[in-house]
């Protein structure tokens, strides 16, 4: 597993990709999706994720629908027609800071 301090910066983006790729889905699900996804290596506290998605709610970059499922109450969260471009702005971003840092850790070797 990954340290906090490693994944803080990608949390968000990694939350936003894949609600982007599912019509709505709630806290829990969203951390069990990434815990399978990376086989274990990212963990999504609930203390680090419904900060995030609160925030994001708030900017109406995703929005919100209560499901009663018996006594109980399930909040989905879906990304708006405003969250897509958000999405693919970050996703962008985050593509282009995994290829500066292969810079770093994956230097090409230089001609002599």
């Amino acid at each position: 597993m990954y340290s906090k301090e490693l994944t803080k910066g990608t949390l968000q983006p990694i939350i936003l990709k894949l609600l982007s790729q599912h019509d709505k889905m709630y806290g829990y699900e969203i951390t069990q999706k990434v815990k399978e996804l990376t086989k274990g290596k990212i963990d999504i506290s609930e203390g680090a994720l419904y900060p995030i998605l609160h925030k994001l709610e708030s900017k109406n970059v995703l929005e919100t629908e209560k499901v009663y499922i018996g006594k109980r109450v399930r909040k989905y969260y879906s990304v708006t027609k405003s969250g897509k471009q958000v999405i693919a702005d970050q996703t962008n971003q985050i593509n282009d800071f995994i290829k500066t840092l292969s810079l770093i850790f994956n230097p090409k070797p230089t001609a002599k």
